[in-house]
Protein backbone atom coordinates (compact mmCIF):
# COMPACT_ATOMS: atom_id res chain seq x y z
CA UNK A 1 0.00 0.00 0.00
CA UNK A 2 1.17 3.11 -0.93
CA UNK A 3 1.42 6.30 1.81
CA UNK A 4 -1.22 8.24 -0.01
CA UNK A 5 -3.41 5.43 0.35
CA UNK A 6 -3.17 5.07 3.78
CA UNK A 7 -3.84 8.50 4.14
CA UNK A 8 -7.00 9.08 2.06
CA UNK A 9 -8.44 6.38 4.32
CA UNK A 10 -7.66 8.89 7.01
CA UNK A 11 -8.44 11.91 5.17
CA UNK A 12 -12.01 10.38 4.19
CA UNK A 13 -12.83 9.59 7.72
CA UNK A 14 -12.23 13.02 9.00
CA UNK A 15 -14.00 15.07 6.11
CA UNK A 16 -17.03 16.88 6.95
CA UNK A 17 -14.74 17.07 10.69
CA UNK A 18 -16.22 14.55 12.96
CA UNK A 19 -16.43 15.31 16.25
CA UNK A 20 -14.05 12.67 17.55
CA UNK A 21 -11.35 10.63 16.94
CA UNK A 22 -13.33 7.40 17.57
CA UNK A 23 -15.98 8.41 15.19
CA UNK A 24 -12.97 8.74 12.39
CA UNK A 25 -11.88 5.26 13.57
CA UNK A 26 -15.62 4.08 12.85
CA UNK A 27 -15.56 5.50 9.19
CA UNK A 28 -12.00 4.25 8.64
CA UNK A 29 -13.21 0.84 9.87
CA UNK A 30 -16.32 0.82 8.08
CA UNK A 31 -14.44 1.68 4.85
CA UNK A 32 -11.74 -0.64 4.79
CA UNK A 33 -14.25 -3.60 5.89
CA UNK A 34 -15.31 -3.19 2.29
CA UNK A 35 -12.11 -4.06 0.71
CA UNK A 36 -10.27 -7.54 0.57
CA UNK A 37 -8.37 -9.25 3.33
CA UNK A 38 -4.79 -7.91 1.99
CA UNK A 39 -5.86 -4.48 1.04
CA UNK A 40 -6.64 -4.21 5.29
CA UNK A 41 -3.90 -6.18 6.09
CA UNK A 42 -1.40 -3.89 4.34
CA UNK A 43 -3.39 -0.52 5.38
CA UNK A 44 -2.61 -2.29 9.11
CA UNK A 45 1.36 -2.61 7.86
CA UNK A 46 1.36 1.04 6.95
CA UNK A 47 -0.04 1.83 10.39
CA UNK A 48 2.88 0.29 12.30
CA UNK A 49 5.36 2.10 9.04
CA UNK A 50 3.37 5.33 10.69
CA UNK A 51 3.99 4.42 13.83
CA UNK A 52 7.69 3.43 13.79
CA UNK A 53 8.38 7.01 12.44
CA UNK A 54 7.02 8.63 15.03
CA UNK A 55 8.03 6.99 17.75
CA UNK A 56 10.61 9.69 18.83
CA UNK A 57 11.41 10.43 21.93
CA UNK A 58 11.02 14.43 21.67
CA UNK A 59 7.81 13.41 20.33
CA UNK A 60 6.83 11.41 23.38
CA UNK A 61 8.18 14.05 25.81
CA UNK A 62 5.57 16.09 24.18
CA UNK A 63 2.84 13.72 24.60
CA UNK A 64 4.18 13.60 28.60
CA UNK A 65 4.02 17.01 29.51
CA UNK A 66 0.05 17.30 27.29
CA UNK A 67 -1.12 14.45 29.06
CA UNK A 68 0.23 15.07 32.34
CA UNK A 69 2.71 11.61 31.72
CA UNK A 70 1.86 8.96 29.22
CA UNK A 71 3.50 5.91 29.35
CA UNK A 72 3.98 3.05 26.39
CA UNK A 73 -0.03 2.53 25.99
CA UNK A 74 -0.41 6.40 26.42
CA UNK A 75 2.38 7.12 23.86
CA UNK A 76 0.72 5.42 21.33
CA UNK A 77 -2.87 6.52 22.29
CA UNK A 78 -1.58 9.85 21.69
CA UNK A 79 0.10 9.07 18.49
CA UNK A 80 -3.66 7.55 17.44
CA UNK A 81 -5.18 10.40 18.20
CA UNK A 82 -2.39 12.79 16.49
CA UNK A 83 -2.97 10.19 13.00
CA UNK A 84 -6.98 10.77 13.39
CA UNK A 85 -5.79 14.75 12.29
CA UNK A 86 -4.04 13.77 9.14
CA UNK A 87 -1.09 12.88 7.64
CA UNK A 88 0.25 16.99 7.85
CA UNK A 89 -0.40 17.09 11.70
CA UNK A 90 1.77 14.21 12.13
CA UNK A 91 4.68 15.56 9.78
CA UNK A 92 4.20 18.71 11.88
CA UNK A 93 4.62 17.03 15.22
CA UNK A 94 7.22 14.10 14.21
CA UNK A 95 9.20 17.08 12.23
CA UNK A 96 8.69 19.45 15.78
CA UNK A 97 7.12 18.36 17.97
CA UNK A 98 6.81 22.01 20.36
CA UNK A 99 4.76 23.29 17.47
CA UNK A 100 1.97 21.08 19.32
CA UNK A 101 1.90 24.40 21.23
CA UNK A 102 -0.01 25.79 18.52
CA UNK A 103 -2.51 23.85 18.60
CA UNK A 104 -5.63 25.46 19.97
CA UNK A 105 -6.94 21.91 22.03
CA UNK A 106 -3.72 21.58 23.31
CA UNK A 107 -3.23 25.53 24.68
CA UNK A 108 -6.85 25.11 25.99
CA UNK A 109 -5.75 21.87 27.43
CA UNK A 110 -2.99 23.47 29.89
CA UNK A 111 -5.99 24.85 31.57
CA UNK A 112 -8.86 22.49 31.68
CA UNK A 113 -6.10 19.27 31.71
CA UNK A 114 -7.92 17.31 28.58
CA UNK A 115 -5.95 14.52 27.05
CA UNK A 116 -5.81 13.57 23.91
CA UNK A 117 -5.47 9.93 23.55
CA UNK A 118 -7.63 7.59 20.39
CA UNK A 119 -6.58 3.37 21.32
CA UNK A 120 -9.80 3.11 19.00
CA UNK A 121 -7.45 4.64 15.76
CA UNK A 122 -4.64 2.04 16.55
CA UNK A 123 -7.43 -1.09 15.92
CA UNK A 124 -8.71 -0.19 13.00
CA UNK A 125 -7.28 -2.55 10.35
CA UNK A 126 -7.84 -5.14 13.06
CA UNK A 127 -11.21 -4.55 13.39
CA UNK A 128 -12.18 -3.91 9.72
CA UNK A 129 -10.18 -7.14 9.24
CA UNK A 130 -12.53 -8.73 11.79
CA UNK A 131 -15.73 -7.50 10.45
CA UNK A 132 -14.66 -8.50 6.41
CA UNK A 133 -13.58 -11.81 7.32
CA UNK A 134 -15.05 -12.83 10.30
CA UNK A 135 -11.42 -14.17 11.70
CA UNK A 136 -8.79 -11.93 13.81
CA UNK A 137 -6.37 -10.15 11.84
CA UNK A 138 -2.90 -12.42 11.15
CA UNK A 139 -0.09 -11.30 13.17
CA UNK A 140 3.11 -11.31 11.61
CA UNK A 141 6.46 -9.14 12.62
CA UNK A 142 6.03 -5.97 13.59
CA UNK A 143 8.18 -2.96 13.28
CA UNK A 144 9.91 -1.34 16.56
CA UNK A 145 7.53 1.68 17.08
CA UNK A 146 8.98 3.48 20.42
CA UNK A 147 12.09 3.87 21.90
CA UNK A 148 13.05 1.56 24.88
CA UNK A 149 11.50 3.12 27.82
CA UNK A 150 14.99 2.93 29.76
CA UNK A 151 16.60 4.64 26.65
CA UNK A 152 14.24 8.00 27.42
CA UNK A 153 16.04 10.99 29.03
CA UNK A 154 14.32 11.83 32.21
CA UNK A 155 10.78 14.00 31.15
CA UNK A 156 10.87 14.88 34.95
CA UNK A 157 13.55 16.88 34.44
CA UNK A 158 11.76 20.68 33.87
CA UNK A 159 14.96 22.01 32.86
CA UNK A 160 15.88 19.72 29.86
CA UNK A 161 11.91 19.93 29.02
CA UNK A 162 12.17 23.58 28.45
CA UNK A 163 15.46 23.53 26.53
CA UNK A 164 13.56 20.45 23.89
CA UNK A 165 10.13 22.01 23.88
CA UNK A 166 10.10 25.89 25.05
CA UNK A 167 6.42 26.11 23.85
CA UNK A 168 4.84 23.31 25.21
CA UNK A 169 6.87 23.98 28.54
CA UNK A 170 5.68 27.66 28.79
CA UNK A 171 2.05 26.42 28.66
CA UNK A 172 2.47 22.94 30.73
CA UNK A 173 5.17 23.72 33.74
CA UNK A 174 5.32 26.01 36.05
CA UNK A 175 7.86 29.28 35.67
CA UNK A 176 11.29 27.90 37.07
CA UNK A 177 11.57 29.69 40.16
Amino acid sequence: MRTDDFWAVIDRATAERPASPAAVAERAVAELATRDAEDIVAWGRHLDKVMAASGTEDLWAAAYLINSGADEAGFDAFRGWLIAHGRKAVAAAVGSPDVLANVAVIKGAADTGAVFEAEEVLGIAARAYEQATGTPLPTGERPRTRPEVADLWDFDNEDEMRRRLPRLSALFLEPPD
